[in-house]
């Protein structure tokens, strides 16, 4: 069956190699755009619906710096935890770390632009943030971006400078960041893919 959502969704890979090109922000704010159609339980304000969520986006150099210097400890810890645990993916993420370019960012992978989505911690239905995130993954590769999804990227809180940039409260929590940049082409033998099983479906 031929169809441009379905294609978009089948072609969406975790992209984790970024060309250095500057995205406009017209597409950037495009993709944010597709991410705030997510459906979610939004209450009416003023006359307008509120949804859960909220964005930021990086592009500041520096900023990005100061990002990877608090994740990337955390990053190490659970590579030395799955050394003997899991050799495999230890051994694989080692050589994908080895192709990388100076300086190296195994946290970030250099991206030009996270795009942080924030929303509440004791969110009702924090599914609908996770929703929000898909949106704007699917928009990126509709429009010939690359994205991915890093969850060690979020673990920054405990640094003071970084969670007063985002003006992160208490009680919110990241449910990204979400990398975007154009895809820079890697050698298959350097990427970390993994094969999609078949789903498991059972039908009543």
């Amino acid at each position: 069956m031929e169809n441009p959502v379905l294609e978009v969704i089948n072609n969406r890979k975790s992209i984790r190699a970024y060309k250095q090109e500057p995205i406009s922000k017209d597409i950037i704010n495009t993709i944010i755009e597709a991410g705030n159609q997510a459906p979610c339980m939004a209450r009416e304000e003023k006359g307008e619906l509120t949804q859960p969520w909220r964005f930021v986006v990086v592009e500041s150099a520096e900023f990005k710096h100061k990002l990877l210097q608090t994740a990337l400890p955390i990053w190490r810890g659970f590579l030395e935890s799955i050394k003997d645990a899991d050799p495999d993916i230890y051994a694989k993420t080692m050589r994908f770390y080895a192709a990388m370019n100076e300086p190296k960012d195994p946290v970030y992978y250099s991206a030009p632009v996270i795009i942080f989505v924030i929303g509440p911690s004791e969110n009702p239905n924090p599914i609908n943030c996770g929703l929000a995130c898909e949106n704007i993954m699917l928009a990126a590769c509709s429009l010939g971006l690359g994205s991915c999804y890093v969850g060690f990227g979020s673990m920054v809180k405990d640094n003071a400078e970084i969670t007063q940039a985002l003006e992160l409260k208490d009680d919110e929590r990241i449910y990204g960041p979400i990398l975007i940049g154009y895809p820079k082409d890697m050698p298959e033998s350097e990427t970390l893919r993994w094969k999609k099983k078949r789903p498991i479906v059972k039908w009543i």
